[in-house]
């Protein structure tokens, strides 16, 4: 069995990250699978999260991980309106390695065993054609392939809610929901990225971009040869009259580094996990910087999957992620009402709609944000 430390089971018990109902650890030894299962919480229904195929330096490492996001999945889920609460899998190992169609399959299995607490999706290292194959074995998978009963490619709702929520920061901030005339600074253009980059050229904006791999960035200027290339992300963020960042590639991208040298008024980008540590939420509403929380911006991708279990309408998922434009504005409502960040305010608003899940309201009693 994977050791899990102390350090983790403190995590899971006993911290404020904690409070999962449900880890489990899977292994097979046949394919090579090692595999951790979080379910942070099912009080607005059964777990919805990823599945994320990374070679992590430990099994601490990733059990911490998949603790970590199945956490975030429960706030994005609640955010999103979705009646489905909070889980993550993480598959230990590198996918360009070790990922077998057996493999797949015998994770398929270990997910099915969970009897429908668990729903799986892609997340990073995990694609449409490998929850084509995991749905073989379990029928509690989305993100499959519109031949196999899917929705395909949920980037291009995650990029759609993305620009939702850029534009609630332009009605709260500047009193316009347009992005024409700003300067908009996208860093990672890959799967969601470059999809954000046409609908920010479309509603006029002007575009800088910067990845760290060259392809990413030819296929957007090859398509789109109007955009500014910057160096590397550091010089996105340095980058003067920047008016929005938007993080589109790994977590931690606002930290101690970052937030003090950002230009930007407004970031609202892609990204997981945003924010490095508790408290940068904090650095950034001192500089005056609009932060749109990353899990309520983003959740157009969560939107689409959660949709295939009710057999997908591509019309009925860019409704629901349009209304990420009025969730975002409430949230920015609800921060300066109490005094506080729109990160804690976001947070606020998923917990008390969790908390109401877990004790209904008494007969003739309403629930209120």
């Amino acid at each position: 069995m994977t050791d899990v430390t102390d350090g983790v089971l403190h995590t899971l018990f006993r911290s404020d990250q904690g409070g999962h109902e449900q880890v489990v650890l899977c292994q097979d030894r046949a394919t090579g699978l090692k595999a951790v299962i979080a379910i942070h919480s099912t009080a607005l229904g059964p777990a919805l999260g990823g599945t994320r195929f990374y070679p992590y330096a430990s099994e601490e490492a990733a059990v911490a991980d998949a603790l970590n996001l199945a956490r975030g999945m429960s706030y994005k889920n609640a955010m999103a309106g979705l009646d489905h609460g909070g889980g993550k899998a993480v598959i230990i190992g590198d996918p360009e390695r070790i990922k077998t169609e057996e493999l797949l399959l015998a994770y398929g299995r270990f997910v099915a065993s969970l009897g429908g607490r668990y729903v799986t999706a892609c997340d990073v290292g995990t694609y449409v054609a490998d929850m084509d194959v995991v749905a073989r074995a379990c029928p509690w998978t989305t993100g499959r392939s519109p031949e196999n009963g899917g929705a395909g490619d949920s980037s291009v709702l995650t990029a759609y809610g993305v620009f939702q929520g850029m534009r609630a920061s332009a009605q709260h901030l500047w009193g316009d929901p347009t992005l024409r005339g700003r300067k908009v600074g996208v860093a990672g253009v890959g799967k969601v990225g470059h999809y954000l980059v046409g609908h920010l050229l479309e509603d006029g904006a002007d575009v800088v971009i910067t990845d760290v791999r060259p392809d990413a960035v030819r296929r957007v200027t090859d398509e789109h040869p109007e955009v500014t290339v910057a160096a590397d992300t550091d010089a996105l963020i340095r980058t003067e009259g920047l008016d929005i960042y938007a993080p589109c590639a790994l977590g931690g991208a606002l930290n101690d580094r970052s937030v003090p040298v950002l230009t930007a008024t407004v970031v609202c980008g892609a990204a997981n996990n945003q924010l490095a540590h508790p408290g940068v939420e904090k650095d950034l509403a001192d500089r005056g910087i609009h932060y749109a929380p990353d899990y309520v911006v983003n959740a157009g991708g969560v939107i689409q999957v959660a949709d295939e279990l009710h057999g997908f309408d591509f019309d009925r998922c860019k409704a629901k992620a349009s209304k990420i434009f009025d969730t975002t504005l409430a949230i920015f409502a609800r921060a300066k009402d109490d005094g506080i960040p729109p990160a804690a305010a976001a947070d606020r608003i998923a917990e008390q709609r969790m908390a109401e899940a877990r004790t209904p309201a008494l007969p003739g009693e309403a629930s209120q944000l």
